[in-house]
């Protein structure tokens, strides 16, 4: 007993070792707006003060420019007063800057304000974006594959990564916790659909892509080769590869930057194509052939009346022919499961419950939010009155409920 208790205590270190620890980077918040980087300014003022101000004018006027070329109507960019410009622009954001008592060396970032800018833009109408799509990057490098086991410089650039303007819809998880055991490289080997249906359930994705990055160094402090792939699905598909090189250590954030820039148009281009959408075997909603349910009647043959004859063409109109086709919902039920006895609570209520015909746990956390799927005859909504005349509260979704008492 007590070498099992000791093994038992062994278990549970280790898993906290593997989900504990300064890993993960939460990803910037994305409200849509558009951010011009990269921008070099190199200029002279009476002082350190006004040499700046001039500096960010410039980069200013220099973002609006590279604005217009890839979102605009075509043609030069319109002239634009400085204080209009001022009125669009959101933030600068500092790259890198030197500042001497008259001179301003930096690179800068334009944050453009959306709705001022798509007006002068003459943008209308709403811009198509893709489904949510689970973002699994992978660094390979020193002969190891990591995704959000340690910080890794790839992962930082997704989590800084400005993603209002892709037409992708990019769900980037923070890393944390048990990301790290639930998103790793071997994951991308699995082709398992209930597998992958989980997963994606857990982060709220329709989808997945795996940019792949893959880092080699000549040696220490020279060039850096990276060599980056764009894969889709669970059947990792392949839609690119490009390489890029930083000339040493300390310019690898960039071609990280700028990988990231033409992953992002792979994948946009494989959206305009046709190819990044749903994957059609991830959904395990039930799709029930009308033809079989005719079938089915037909084989049944005639209705019987209440006395046990067979209902004829003569039978009068007080005897009813009735034949109804019992539709069976697949369902994702989320139930709050703070404790075991909570856990018990919920798939006894769902298993208790008339019409249920299966409930299959599918994911378990304790102190967290627990997954059933449930096969029920009957719709969504009469399975949610149900749990609510238990006493649940109940908020439902497409083709999914969340309940807790």
């Amino acid at each position: 007993m007590l070498g099992l208790a000791l093994l038992t205590g062994l278990g549970g270190v280790a898993l906290l070792a593997q989900i504990e620890g300064d890993r993960g980077i939460p990803p910037i918040a994305s409200n849509g707006d558009f951010e011009i980087r990269g921008l070099e300014v190199n200029v002279s003022g009476d002082n350190a003060e006004d040499a700046r101000t001039k500096g960010w004018r410039e980069a200013a006027r220099k973002g609006w420019v590279k604005l217009w070329e890839s979102n605009g109507s075509g043609g030069a960019a319109p002239g634009i007063d400085d204080s209009t410009l001022e009125s669009m622009i959101s933030a600068i954001v500092v790259e890198q800057e030197q500042i001497g008592p008259r001179r301003y060396i930096a690179r800068l970032g334009v944050i453009f304000d959306r709705t001022r800018a798509s007006e002068r833009l003459g943008m209308t109408g709403a811009r198509a974006r893709s489904a949510p799509m689970l973002v699994i990057p992978v660094l390979y490098q020193g002969g190891v594959a990591t995704v959000f086991e340690t910080r890794n410089p790839w992962q930082k650039a997704w989590a800084e990564y400005r993603t209002g303007n892709s037409a992708i819809d990019y769900v980037r998880p923070a890393g944390s916790g048990s990301d790290s055991l639930l998103l790793t490289a071997g994951q991308l080997d699995r082709r398992s659909r209930n597998w992958w249906r989980v997963i994606l359930d857990e982060f709220g994705a329709a989808d997945v892509v795996m940019p792949l990055a893959r880092l080699e160094r000549e040696y220490p402090g020279g060039p850096v080769r990276g060599t980056f792939t764009a894969r889709l699905g669970p059947d990792n598909l392949f839609l690119g590869s490009f390489t890029l090189t930083a000339r040493n250590e300390a310019e690898v954030p960039k071609m990280l930057e700028q990988a990231i820039g033409k992953m992002d148009r792979m994948f946009s281009d494989a959206l305009a194509n046709g190819l990044l959408r749903p994957d059609p075997t991830l959904n395990i909603a039930p799709q029930v052939d009308p033809a079989l349910i005719d079938q089915l009647i037909a084989a049944e043959g005639p209705a019987r009346s209440d006395s046990g004859t067979q209902a004829g063409p003569d039978a009068g109109p007080t005897v009813a022919a009735t034949t109804a086709a019992v539709v069976t919902s697949t369902i994702i039920v989320q139930f709050a499961t703070p404790d075991g006895a909570a856990f018990d609570a919920g798939i006894g209520a769902l298993r208790g419950l008339s019409g249920v015909k299966s409930a299959i746990t599918t994911s378990t956390a304790i102190g967290g939010t627990s997954v059933m799927r449930v096969t029920y005859a009957g719709e969504i909504d009469a399975l949610a009155a149900a749990l609510k005349a238990q006493g649940w509260r109940v908020s439902a979704g497409a083709d999914a409920l969340s309940i807790r008492k």
